[in-house]
């Protein structure tokens, strides 16, 4: 049968030894929310939602009033219900999140039950591994002198593609970048994270600085709000805007589009809407002629729901040669809710991540892991 038996939210989080983030704050913590999808075919699916685990789980008795007893296949659908009768609650919110992770879950249990990958529920296999881009390079209390080894670290480790965090303004701007391009040299891609940190002045004073260093994005320079400015941001800079991790729905994609506004979408699929809301992203993309690069910033759950979602998705419009590929974003902070509570890792070697053979997610949790990061 296949149906949902229940759903369980359990609370993840780990101190961090040293403070570490972006231009509007620094993160003293990892936390997510790991969501289990039980079915009464005794196979349970696993998910991650985003944001604070205490505002995820007060949603929980709701999803499951909708959720318990639907065919795992079946779940998208409901999903679509619960957002048409609860429009007053909005979705840029933790009810999207929540719906993130349990399609999440979903999707791996389905998989596991029909006997195939995610990425082939969704779209396809469109390779044995995904490339992806070293997301290090983060502000600190300390940014100037922990800046540098960052990036030494990223340089040893062969990556071929690396976004680093700016945002304190024009000058340190300039001198992050040039740091970066005299350690990775001149062959390896950078992209910058404003972390929507600006305003459309500062933003155009920062880009024209950046511009000569051959940077290949601009990622979130304004608010998520300031759709005029990313219009006005994007006819005007000589380096691709990105941005998409704080939007919620392909509604919310939409407004970009529509504007013209946007060169790279960037969907977190922990709290866009999971695989349901992420292919309508993606194929808004695409009807666009927009390139696609999924946000990644939580779990190894999460990074391995980005590994099967770009390998379900054509390059399109290349063909046989991608100047630019798909990229999966690689967190490289410390981060043992990536790594530990996987019996076996998702780990980048060369600039790839092989996109897992095992049927849903192709990832296992290690339990005495999980209950050690519990809260």
């Amino acid at each position: 049968m296949a149906r949902v038996r229940d759903i369980r939210f359990i609370p993840l989080s780990c101190p961090l030894p040293k403070p570490y983030g972006m231009a509007k704050s620094l993160a003293s913590a990892r936390q997510t929310t790991l969501v289990v999808v039980e079915t009464d075919a005794d196979v349970s699916g696993i998910g991650e939602a985003w944001g604070m685990p205490s505002v995820n789980l007060a949603y929980l008795p709701l999803l499951k009033d909708y959720l318990v007893g639907t065919h795992i296949a079946d779940v998208e659908l409901v999903f679509t219900r619960i957002i048409a009768r609860h429009y007053h609650f909005g979705v840029q919110n933790q009810l999207m999140g929540s719906i993130s992770g349990i399609d999440m879950a979903a999707k791996d249990a389905l998989g596991q039950v029909v006997g195939l990958p995610v990425c082939q529920l969704i779209g396809g296999r469109g390779g044995e591994s995904v490339p992806v881009y070293a997301s290090g390079g983060y502000i600190t209390e300390n940014p100037d002198a922990d800046f540098a080894p960052q990036i030494e670290a990223i340089a040893a480790a062969g990556h071929k593609a690396v976004k680093i965090k700016i945002g304190l303004g024009p000058d340190s701007d300039e001198a992050r970048v040039r740091t970066a391009r005299h350690i990775l040299g001149d062959k390896v891609d950078i992209m910058v994270d404003i972390n929507s940190n600006y305003t459309l002045d500062l933003a155009k004073a920062s880009i024209a600085r950046l511009a000569p260093y051959r940077i290949t994005w601009v990622e979130e320079p304004l608010t998520p709000q300031d759709i005029d400015g990313y219009e006005i941001l994007q006819r005007a800079s000589p380096v691709p805007i990105a941005t998409g991790e704080a939007l919620y729905t392909v509604f919310d994609f939409k407004r970009l589009t529509d504007r013209h506004a946007v060169d790279v979408l960037q969907p977190d699929l922990s709290l866009c809407g999971g695989f349901w809301q992420g292919r309508r992203i993606a194929d808004l993309g695409e009807a666009n002629h927009l390139r696609l690069s999924p946000h990644v910033w939580g779990s190894g759950i999460g990074l391995a729901a980005g590994v099967h979602y770009v390998a379900s998705r054509s390059p399109y419009p290349h063909g046989q040669n991608a100047p630019w590929p798909t990229l999966v974003e690689y967190d490289v902070g410390e981060n043992p809710l990536r790594e530990s509570i996987l019996t076996e890792p998702l780990v980048a070697v060369d600039g790839q991540i092989a996109v897992p053979t095992a049927p849903g997610l192709g990832i296992r949790l290690d339990w005495d892991a999980v209950k050690r990061f519990a809260q």
